[in-house]
């Protein structure tokens, strides 16, 4: 019973087909992000409403940057607007309507930002 389980789990380790390179390839598959310095970057803020229930979330899209650098950008933005928000997929969300806000500090911190919708 044991020879019998023993074949399962070498079956389940076995790899089909490898053309060339280990097994892991883990590395490979993470998507590269270039890191621009905020000067090259060019932002877009807006404010919307569409699927968040009425409720208006500031938006920040046009990021080439590392999610390391989001986070912090992001954690110092919500400090300064006072409220919450979020980094979904190289876009920043800040709950509330603070797009002037947010664009004087991220002018400030060397970005190209602009107002974008109505």
């Amino acid at each position: 019973m044991s020879a019998k389980r023993n074949s399962n789990q070498n079956k389940k380790n076995r790899a089909v087909y490898q053309e060339f390179g280990t097994p892991d390839n883990s590395a490979a598959f993470e998507r590269a992000v270039p890191e621009l310095p905020p000067n090259q970057q060019d932002l877009r803020v807006q404010a919307t409403k569409s699927g968040r229930k009425g409720k208006v979330v500031t938006v920040v899209t046009g990021f080439q940057s590392k999610p390391e650098t989001l986070a912090k950008l992001v954690k110092q933005l919500k400090t300064q607007c006072g409220s919450g928000g979020t980094v979904k997929e190289n876009t920043i969300e800040i709950q509330g309507e603070h797009k002037q806000k947010i664009l004087d500090i991220l002018t400030k911190l060397g970005y190209k930002v602009k107002i974008s919708g109505g």
